[in-house]
C-alpha cells in the first residue's frame, strides 16, 4: 500500500497543508499550486492550505473548510522542510486551539519533511540542471557546492542544513562544501559565498534549500549575481530552489499518513526545548506558545483595515492605576524632563520612595533608545533571573520581545570558574559573545555585571542599545554605577548611592515597554486620522 493511500475514511478525511505564508506573491502562487498537486495525488481525501504568516486563508479557516466539508479526521501537515521554531511551536499551539475549537473532529499533527530521500533526489536533479546552464565541462572534485538555508535559531535544524550538504557532497563528489544561511544563523550568504571563492573553486553551485520563490530566494540570487561581478575568475551556477514537484508532494502525503497513524516522527533527540543543547539549555521545557500572531493573516487585514488600531493599549489593574494617580500628585514633575516621567513614576511606585526619582540619570536620549531597542530587537538581557522574573509577562508578549538570563546556564558557571569572575560577570560576557549589539541590558543585582559591561564596551567595542545599571549593595555598587555614568558609548540609565535591585531595574524595562506600546498606538492613530 502506497503512502498515498494509507489515511482512513477516505471523503470523510482531510489534509490541511499548513504553509508559512508569505509577502511575496511568487512564493504564494507556488505554494497553492503545490497544494493543487497534493490535491491530484489525494484521491477522494479533502486538501486545504491554509498560512501561518502574512496571508490568507489562515489554518484555522482551512481546517473550518474542512469540518464543514464533513470531515471527521483532518491531519495537519507543516508545509516547511525543518523542524524549528514553526513547527514546534507556532504550529502545534494552532493545532491545539483547532481541536478545542472542534472537539468532535480528530486532528493529529504531521511532521515537517526533514532530509526525506524524495527531498534528496530532487535537491540532486536540481544541482544538475544548474551544471547543464554552463557550456564549460568541470570535474565536480574542482566545483564546490554552497548550499543555503533558511537559517533558524534553532541548532538542529541548522545542523540539518549542514548534514544535507555532507550527504550531497559526497553523493555527488563535490570538491567542497560550503553551508549558510539567509538569515538568523551564520555565516550569511553573501560571507558564504565570498569565503568559498576565496577558496579558489573553479565554480560554485549555488543550491537554495527552500521550498519556494520568495523574498529570501531572490536575495539568495542577488548575491550570487553580485559574486560574478566582484569574482569574474569564478564560475557561478544558480541551482533552482525545489519548487513544485510530484517529490514535495509525495512527501508531504506520506507524512499525513504518518499522522494519522502515529507514526510522526519530530527531530526530538537533540530538540532544544526537550534536552539541554549547548547554549540553549534555558529553553527547555518553554511553554508552546505561538510566536506569529501580530503577523498572522496580515496581508488580508492590511487590505480590508489598512490603518485601524492594531495595537491593544496598556491597562493598568484598578489598584496600580490610583497608585499611580496618587504618585502625579504627590510632587511637582515639571521639573523633569517628561519622556523620563514613565519611568520615574514607575520607580517612585516599586520603592515607595518619591526620593528615588531625585536619584536616577539618564544619558542624553537613553529612555528613546530604550524604547526603540525593545521594539527592534525585541530582546531584554538581565544579570540575574530575579530581574527577568520581575518583566510583565503580558506585556513581553504583547510586544513580542525575549528575556535572557545566563547566570546558572552551565556554560556561565565554567566561565565564571576557569576566568575567575562571578557568575553574573560571566552571563554578560556570554550575552555579548552570544547576541551582540542588538539587546537592551538591564542589571539589578551584581555590581561585577557592570564592570563587565562597561570593560566590553571600552576595550572590545561592545554596544548595546541601552543599559541599565541599578544594583543593591555596598559593596562596589556606588563605584560601579559611576563607572557606568562615565561610560560614554553607550546611553544609560543609573542611579546614585547603594540603593537598588532586580525590582528597581525590572520596573525601568517595564515603563520603557509601557511606553512602546503607547508609542504604537499613538502612530495607529494619528495614521487612521491621516486616512
Amino acid at each position: 500500500m502506497t503512502a498515498t493511500n494509507k489515511l482512513s475514511s477516505p471523503g470523510r478525511s482531510a489534509v490541511v497543508i499548513a504553509g508559512h505564508g508569505s509577502r511575496d506573491p511568487d512564493a504564494l502562487r507556488e505554494f497553492e499550486a503545490l497544494v493543487e498537486l497534493v490535491r491530484e495525488r489525494a484521491g477522494q481525501r479533502i486538501v486545504r492550505h491554509g498560512y501561518l504568516e502574512f496571508a490568507a486563508p489562515t489554518i484555522a479557516d482551512a481546517a473550518a473548510a474542512c469540518v464543514a466539508e464533513g470531515a471527521t479526521e483532518v491531519a495537519v501537515v507543516p508545509g516547511v522542510l525543518l523542524g524549528a521554531r514553526h513547527a514546534k511551536n507556532d504550529m502545534p499551539a494552532e493545532l491545539l486551539a483547532l481541536a478545542r475549537a472542534y472537539p468532535q473532529v480528530d486532528f493529529h499533527f504531521g511532521a515537517p519533511m526533514d532530509l526525506h530521500p524524495l527531498l534528496l533526489q530532487l535537491a540532486q536533479q536540481r544541482v544538475v540542471e544548474a551544471e547543464a546552464q554552463s557550456e564549460e565541462i568541470i570535474h565536480r572534485q574542482d566545483a564546490c557546492l554552497v548550499l543555503v538555508g533558511r537559517g533558524t535559531t534553532d541548532p538542529d535544524a541548522n545542523g540539518e542544513v549542514a548534514k544535507l550538504a555532507r550527504m550531497l557532497q559526497e553523493g555527488m563528489g563535490f570538491g567542497g562544501v560550503k553551508v549558510c544561511f539567509s538569515g538568523t544563523a551564520t555565516p550569511l550568504v553573501r560571507e558564504g559565498l565570498s569565503q568559498a571563492a576565496g577558496q579558489g573553486w573553479q565554480r560554485l553551485v549555488v543550491l537554495p534549500f527552500f521550498l519556494f520563490d520568495g523574498v529570501l530566494v531572490k536575495r539568495i540570487y542577488a548575491a550570487a549575481d553580485e559574486l560574478v561581478q566582484r569574482e569574474p575568475g569564478v564560475e557561478v551556477l544558480k541551482a533552482s530552489y525545489l519548487g513544485v514537484h510530484a517529490h514535495v508532494a509525495d512527501v508531504m502525503l506520506e507524512r499525513a499518513a504518518e499522522a494519522v497513524e502515529g507514526r510522526a516522527a519530530m527531530n526530538c533527540s537533540l530538540c532544544k526545548y526537550r534536552v539541554q543543547i549547548v547554549g540553549f539549555e534555558q529553553q527547555v521545557g518553554e511553554p508552546q506558545r505561538a510566536h506569529h500572531l501580530q503577523v498572522r493573516d496580515l496581508s488580508a487585514r492590511e487590505q480590508a483595515v489598512p490603518v485601524a488600531l492594531q495595537t491593544t493599549p496598556y491597562v493598568p489593574h484598578p489598584i496600580e492605576a490610583e497608585s499611580m494617580r496618587i504618585i502625579d500628585a504627590g510632587r511637582d514633575w515639571r521639573v523633569f524632563p517628561p519622556e523620563h516621567l514613565t519611568v520615574l513614576q514607575r520607580l517612585v511606585h516599586t520603592s515607595g520612595d518619591f526620593a528615588a526619582a531625585d536619584e536616577l540619570y539618564f544619558s542624553a536620549g537613553a529612555v528613546q533608545a530604550g524604547m526603540k531597542a525593545i521594539l527592534r530587537c525585541k530582546r531584554v538581557v538581565t544579570d540575574v533571573t530575579m530581574v527577568q522574573t520581575g518583566l510583565k509577562r503580558a506585556v513581553l508578549e504583547q510586544l513580542g520581545v525575549q528575556t535572557w538570563c545566563g547566570v546558572h546556564d552551565p556554560e556561565t558557571h565554567l566561565m565564571a570558574q576557569n576566568l575567575g569572575m562571578t557568575r553574573s560577570a560571566a552571563g554578560i560576557r556570554r550575552a555579548w559573545q552570544k547576541f551582540g549589539n542588538d539587546m537592551v541590558l538591564a542589571i539589578g543585582d551584581a555590581p561585577t555585571a557592570i564592570t563587565e559591561a562597561v570593560r566590553l564596551i571600552r576595550e572590545h567595542g561592545w554596544r548595546p542599545q541601552l543599559v541599565i545599571g541599578l544594583p543593591v549593595g555596598f559593596v562596589g555598587t556606588r563605584e560601579s554605577k559611576d563607572e557606568l555614568r562615565r561610560c560614554l558609548q553607550v546611553p544609560r540609565i543609573t542611579n546614585s548611592g547603594t540603593r537598588g535591585g532586580s525590582p528597581w531595574a525590572a520596573t525601568v524595562v517595564n515603563a520603557l515597554m509601557i511606553d512602546a506600546i503607547a508609542w504604537l498606538v499613538e502612530q495607529e492613530r494619528q495614521a487612521e486620522g491621516a486616512g
